[in-house]
């Protein structure tokens, strides 16, 4: 062997323990999610507004905390038009205290998709689990017409109307119109349409099939309008009403609990519309805890994260991996179990074009109506 053979065999040896540590470094904690999470606990905390569900906060601090202890999860829990509201006066006053929202898609839309306070979702998702399409069914679907700023992990049909079971008899509501039976005249409680969330969700679906009369006869029906839900939740399960609009599974779960009468009804001869509730995501622009923040993005979708959503408000996730049977039996029967993608599409009732088409007129209507 020549002596420069010997040489470049020998130089070979002396760096090969060397090469061996930089893969492994760049492989292992090197990779771009152990050095997010690493930051992420430098920053401390993230900061999440969601959905009014203390079984949702409950289940999210316990959930995320176990996960991730050395991430402080700050919850800011109330209905989504409030915490859009909120979170769009404090970026108007240079205030960055929010890292992310999930809720409804209207208030999302009208509120901080309008205001151009929202990044891209997609940067944030790191695993390979979250990240993969053939995870979800449907694959990726998103609200906003761009497909990239308020991402859609739930899917379901949405059988929002709910009864008191000693005070109705299912046959006596097969049909929207059924609700214009003078029987049910003051009987009838819906959350308030002109405001973002389920109620005005519903009232657009019905300008859609049934036409602004219609709106206007329900209307005359003396309904009881308001947005406290455990407040119209209450009212129908203690028989105080009898019907409820707009008001589903995860306020009515603490009077499920205790054994009070009220179902949903599943079926009505106009149907349902589809929806994704209370499942979508939006990242804040210059969010204060940014690593934090695609932490929490990670978690909240991976087959841990949905399986807690789902099972804290009954809102069926996307993800193939997550049991979604059970959420039929509490009015929300799963997109996955029951519809094509094609279909869930032909009957989506929250992405930007219905918003904009529908849902905004809806709430012009009901100002009208409810003075």
């Amino acid at each position: 062997m020549s002596a420069h053979c010997l040489f470049f065999r020998l130089l070979v040896l002396a760096l090969l323990p060397a090469a061996i540590a930089v893969a492994q470094t760049t492989q292992g904690k090197g990779s771009e999610w152990e050095r997010t999470v690493e930051a992420a606990k430098k920053e401390g905390r993230v900061v999440v507004s969601v959905p009014s569900s203390a079984e949702l906060r409950k289940e999210f601090e316990t959930g995320f905390q176990k996960a991730f202890p050395g991430i402080q999860l700050e919850l800011n829990a109330a209905r989504g038009a409030s915490n859009i509201n909120k979170i769009v006066e404090e970026q108007n006053a240079g205030v960055r205290n929010v890292d992310l929202h999930v809720g409804g898609t209207t208030s999302i839309i009208t509120g901080l998709l309008a205001n151009n306070l929202l990044d891209p979702v997609m940067p944030a998702m790191l695993l390979a689990e979250v990240k993969d399409p053939k995870q979800w069914w449907g694959g990726h679907i998103w609200a906003d017409n761009a497909k990239k700023f308020v991402y859609s992990f739930t899917g379901y049909l949405t059988e929002t109307i709910w009864y008191n079971t000693t005070v109705v008899k299912p046959e006596e509501i097969i049909s929207w119109d059924n609700l214009l039976d003078p029987k049910w005249k003051g009987r009838i409680v819906i959350l308030d349409p002109r405001s973002p969330g389920s109620g005005e969700s519903n009232w657009a679906f019905l300008l859609r099939i049934k036409g602004e009369p219609f709106l206007a006869k329900l209307a005359a029906q003396e309904m009881m309008v308001g947005r406290n839900l455990r407040q119209l939740g209450e009212a129908v399960a203690r028989g105080k009403s009898a019907v409820s609009i707009g008001v589903s599974y995860y306020t009515y779960l603490p009077f499920i609990k205790a054994g009070l009468p009220v179902k949903s009804i599943s079926t009505l001869k106009e149907g349902y519309y589809a929806g994704t509730g209370s499942g979508n995501l939006a990242v804040l622009k210059n969010a204060p805890h940014p690593n934090a923040s695609k932490v929490f993005v990670n978690w909240l979708l991976s087959k841990e994260g949905q399986t807690v959503f789902t099972k804290a408000l009954g809102q069926p996730t996307r993800r193939f991996d997550v049991d979604t049977k059970w959420t039929k039996e509490h009015g929300h029967p799963a997109a996955k179990e029951f519809l094509t993608p094609e279909k869930f599409d032909e009957l989506e009732n929250g992405s930007e074009e219905v918003v904009i088409k529908y849902r905004k007129p809806a709430m012009a209507v009901a100002e009208k109506l409810f003075k």
